[in-house]
């Protein structure tokens, strides 16, 4: 399982860096402009998934940040800004994973009114960024750019595919699967 987490973290900062790449460069309001999923523009939708990021990674880390995470609701209104803030908080779930142990996945993290096991927290939050990202990814079919590939980065046979997201992340290949 430990490795597992691992690799859908790092799945997971490759994608979201991919996603935000993507929205850099949206024509002058195609960021905002109104779309049709859960949250009404790509901007929501990714300033939704990082509120939840900051406030379920605090949980995980043991931190008091609780609804503050959500404090303003949108807190970025540029795709450079969420993407920088983005990858910190991709970077600080992969720290997270990297030191979990088998006997940390039952231990209870408080998400402040009741308590769930590390275990069932995250793939709750993975799933939800998975979730959010296609809500987003799917809206850009409604952009000046094309949907960015989302799901090819765990495979060896990615490897070229991925090459410049590493780069860009300053990641190397061994990162993704030394664990």
């Amino acid at each position: 399982m430990l490795k597992i987490y691992h690799q859908l973290a790092y799945n997971n900062l490759l994608a979201n860096h991919r996603l935000l790449s993507a929205a850099e460069n949206l024509q002058p309001g195609e960021f905002e402009a109104k779309g049709t999923s859960f949250f009404p523009s790509i901007s929501k939708t990714l300033n939704h998934n990082i509120t939840v990021d900051w406030y379920y990674v605090d949980a995980l880390e043991g931190g008091t940040l609780g609804a503050k995470a959500w404090d303003p609701e949108e807190p970025f209104d540029d795709a450079l800004t969420l993407k920088a803030e983005q990858r910190a908080v991709d970077l600080r779930l992969i720290r997270f994973c990297e030191q979990l142990t088998e006997d940390a996945l039952s231990k209870p993290v408080n998400l402040l009114r009741y308590e769930e096991p590390l275990g069932n927290v995250l793939p709750h939050l993975f799933q939800h960024q998975i979730h959010h990202r296609g809500q987003a990814h799917a809206m850009f079919a409604g952009t000046s750019v094309v949907p960015p590939q989302l799901d090819e980065f765990m495979f060896r046979a990615d490897r070229s595919d991925r090459a410049k997201d590493l780069e860009e992340l300053s990641l190397e290949e061994a990162d993704l699967f030394n664990f």
